[in-house]
């Protein structure tokens, strides 16, 4: 599904179609992509995108796992990307705010990462409660 969701991408900038499907645990996968905008601090990534939707949609419901992959030049990138560091730290509050980890799994042509939590990238990772 988030392969899928690339092609829901708006990147007429970067032409980096980002897409990324996030498990809730109440069994519904939500969709997201990434939306670029001419005024580049306005666009948003697609984690961001699907992980706000969730929690002003589905509060009070944890997320299970996310899944991100990304498309360009023809075809998806051949090694997963990862989320940038705003993604991270959001991902990082809802994982805090549902009080167990969010699997994350990063999906290239060629391989896939699954890590266990956010952490995983975020070592020293800050959330302020």
């Amino acid at each position: 599904m988030a392969k899928e969701a690339t092609k829901r991408a708006y990147s007429p900038y970067s032409h980096f179609n980002v897409g990324v499907a996030l498990l809730l645990d109440n069994g519904e996968i939500l969709t997201g992509a990434n939306q670029e905008n001419a005024a580049f601090s306005s666009g948003t990534c697609a984690e961001r995108s699907v992980i706000y939707y969730a929690g002003a949609n589905y509060p009070g419901v944890s997320f299970k796992k996310l899944v991100i992959a990304a498309w360009t030049d023809g075809d998806f990138v051949q090694t997963p990307i990862s989320p940038c560091g705003h993604c991270r730290q959001a991902i990082l509050e809802y994982e805090t705010i549902g009080g167990k980890p969010i699997e994350i799994i990063l999906c290239g042509r060629d391989e896939v990462y699954v890590l266990d939590s956010i952490k995983a990238l975020m070592p020293l990772s800050f959330v302020e409660f």
